[in-house]
């Protein structure tokens, strides 16, 4: 099965990488700019084969996507074994509790990769899938990031406790404000999906349960924003204990 990543960012990240392998990188005919010439001259180097396309054919490939006049085709996006999660000392692992918007998961890819987490985890059914989607809305993340695929979410969260995580769930029902927690620890830190939250079992197996603030009249955040609020949290604790 192939993949296509589109637009400038996705592709460089993809190429410099070489975590993802490229078949093939198609480029508009009319594009000249600073950044098409490096990704040109890194596909040389690397040996990936470089098609000059007009722009109807670059739109068709890119499936509505904005491609900024690039398209790389590869193989499928990787997933990681679930080991790859413990390599730091103290990891901060990302769980999704069924994120099914494309949009949504390369974003919270992206956060993750700014912030240092150590993976994503999200599970077989209703998870948007690695598509081309979620590798140009991560801006090229997703081939730094682990993300590894589970099929029974709690059975994971299980384990991740048992290697001794705290899980931490992000839920509007949650006993303590984000900042309330000690996330200078290993710790895994468990979003809902757009719709429905966190489910049931999945909240009862969280070992503490933090609330973001609504102050206004919506009712949450979009699943990147709270991610993005809360990996940062992580980040200025550790920064504080570290200075």
């Amino acid at each position: 099965m192939t993949n296509r990543i589109c637009g400038v960012h996705a592709v460089y990240e993809a190429l410099v990488s070489r975590h993802q392998p490229i078949e093939r990188i198609h480029i508009a005919r009319e594009t000249h700019s600073g950044k098409l010439k490096q990704i040109v001259d890194l596909a040389r180097e690397c040996g990936v084969p470089i098609r000059k396309e007009d722009r109807a054919t670059l739109d068709r490939m890119a499936h509505g996507e904005v491609h900024q006049g690039v398209v790389a085709v590869s193989a499928e996006v990787p997933y990681s074994d679930f080991d790859v999660l413990f390599k730091p000392d103290k990891p901060v692992v990302v769980v999704l509790d069924g994120v099914e918007d494309p949009h949504n998961l390369g974003a919270v890819i992206r956060t993750a990769e700014a912030c240092d987490a150590s993976g994503v985890v999200v599970p077989e059914r209703h998870s948007a899938p690695l598509s081309a989607t979620v590798v140009k809305t991560s801006a090229g993340a997703s081939v730094y990031v682990p993300i590894v695929r589970v099929k029974n979410l709690v059975v994971a969260i299980d384990e991740l406790k048992r290697r001794g995580l705290w899980i931490v769930g992000i839920d509007v029902g949650g006993t303590r404000d984000w900042t309330g927690f000690d996330y200078r620890g290993p710790v895994a830190l468990v979003f809902g999906g757009e719709h429905r939250g966190l489910r049931r079992l999945v909240r009862e197996h969280c070992d503490v349960l933090v609330r973001l603030p609504m102050l206004g009249k919506i009712a949450s955040l979009n699943i990147s924003v709270a991610a993005g609020v809360v990996l940062y949290e992580v980040v200025r604790q550790r920064q504080k204990s570290a200075g």
